[in-house]
């Protein structure tokens, strides 16, 4: 046999190669990090010394994590996407800290009768007015709380109502975090002035995993202002970040209390939220969220009316641009007699993003009375976006007052357009207006003139970066 011949048997017998191997492709509800383990609840207990029973808390919410499902409603499909997010390098914070370096320089902003402001994992601000002081108003951080009365602060976490126990982030939430915020009003105590409570964060491959906890007494009134921003200039190639926190009230007889939180993340981070309240009898609470920043936002609002009488009033606006996505579900649970429920989701969409608003009310048999109203309704400003509305009822109570829900998903209503055009407003001028006014109910119940007015801007400044009316005015 020639070489010639030995080659081309030897080439003839080798085996094929075979199809290159492709890389695993992440499902959109895996989740896209790894450090949470057991050892890190171990850790974070660890660095304070904390007490056995908050070691105990953690290690049941990391088992909870391990089991619980992503989605855990069966009304629909899953619409949870989580293939945006890029976290696998992410560490999260470890230390918990107390109080700021420099409290006596902390100014207290006009108008205010309360400023706690944390930057990533450290306080940079905290400050109480006197009278607030005075009147025995609590505001400080979870690591002060467990120096200076660990019994009340187990009391709240352990109590019942906080997180809920049939979702996997609220677990991750209640088993990791590292910084907290809590605030007590007593009974009969009645703040002007709102509180605002600022987070900060954005530092790439960071994780700062934390919870607020709010609880008014019998007849207390409250107003609270949550901003989300930047900890710095973050460059947009920068790593991601998250933020997942939660805020958790308790309201009780009587008692009042208004939150606005105006979310403005930059681009690289990834925001897990969830807000629960419990609202006890005659109790009122009112929401309005703006979701305007963030690569991906994952919301969930759990509202349980508890007490007879109480009422919620819940308003979510997002506007969304570029490829980002707002995942947003909200479940109110009426249990006492006579309870309200007014509950109303509105995003406008841009370029390519997508907007999932997915809500439950839930009557049970003991809620004579109920009057409840769930809205979501989708703006889609370009046909490269996605909106997606699911309302849903669940009825154990026939005896209602009302129990009703809405949505529809469109672009701009073309009558609108007309009529506004009809008065001699330019056709771009006129769809801001629409726009902008499809977002107001938000913006209206903002307790801060400052903050009020600076979302409006911010708003603004959104809808002429995705239309390119910016540039054409600089031109």
């Amino acid at each position: 046999m020639t070489t010639e011949s030995s080659a081309a048997s030897a080439e003839a017998s080798s085996p094929s190669p075979g199809p290159r191997p492709r890389p695993v492709r992440r499902a959109p509800t895996d989740l896209p990090f790894r450090f949470a383990d057991k050892g890190l609840a171990q850790a974070l207990a660890a660095e304070r010394a904390e007490p056995d029973w908050l070691r105990a808390e953690r290690i049941a919410a990391f088992e909870a994590f391990e089991r619980l499902p992503i989605e855990p409603n069966q009304l629909y499909t899953t619409y949870l996407d989580l293939r945006n997010a890029e976290l696998s390098d992410v560490r999260p914070y470890l230390r918990t800290a107390s109080a700021p370096n420099a409290i006596a320089s902390t100014r207290l902003p006009d108008g205010v009768a309360g400023l706690i402001d944390l930057r990533e994992d450290g306080v940079a601000g905290l400050v109480l007015e006197p009278a607030a002081i005075a009147a025995g108003v609590i505001l400080e951080t979870f690591g002060a709380s467990l120096a200076r009365d660990p019994d009340g602060l187990r009391a709240e976490l352990e109590g019942g109502d906080g997180l809920p126990d049939d979702d996997k982030l609220a677990a991750l939430t209640r088993g990791f975090w590292s910084q907290g915020i809590r605030l007590h009003v007593p009974a009969g105590i009645r703040l002007e002035r709102p509180i605002v409570m600022r987070w900060a964060v954005g530092v790439a491959d960071r994780a700062l995993i934390a919870r607020t906890r709010i609880s008014l007494g019998d007849g207390a009134e409250a107003t609270i202002l949550e901003e989300l921003g930047p900890s710095g200039v973050i460059p947009v190639d920068a790593g991601q970040s998250l933020l997942a926190g939660s805020l958790e009230v308790t309201l009780g007889r009587d008692a009042r209390l208004e939150v606005a939180s105006l979310q403005e993340l930059p681009p690289t981070t990834i925001a897990f939220q969830h807000r629960h309240a419990v609202i006890g009898e005659g109790a009122t609470l009112q929401w309005a969220l703006a979701q305007l920043g963030s690569r991906l936002v994952r919301s969930r609002v759990d509202n349980r009316l508890e007490g007879d009488r109480s009422s919620v009033e819940q308003v979510e606006i997002v506007f969304g641009g570029n490829d980002q996505l707002f995942d947003l579900t909200s479940y109110t649970r009426h249990v006492g007699r006579d309870t309200t429920g007014n509950l109303l989701s509105k995003g406008a969409l841009m370029d390519r993003s997508r907007s999932f608003m997915k809500g439950m009310i839930v009557i049970d048999r003991s809620a004579i009375g109920t009057d409840s109203y769930l809205g979501e309704f989708g703006m889609n400003l370009s046909k490269a976006t996605r909106s997606v509305a699911i309302p849903s009822l669940e009825i154990d109570q026939p005896d209602c007052r009302r129990a009703a829900h809405s949505s529809s998903v469109g672009p701009i209503d073309e009558s609108q357009l007309f009529y506004l055009e009809s008065r001699g407003i330019p056709p771009d001028e006129a769809r801001k207006f629409i726009v902008l006014g499809f977002l107001e109910p938000v913006v209206a119940r903002v307790p801060l003139e400052d903050a009020r007015d600076r979302l409006r801007e911010r708003l603004e400044e959104k809808w002429d970066a995705g239309t390119g009316a910016g540039a054409t005015a600089a031109a």
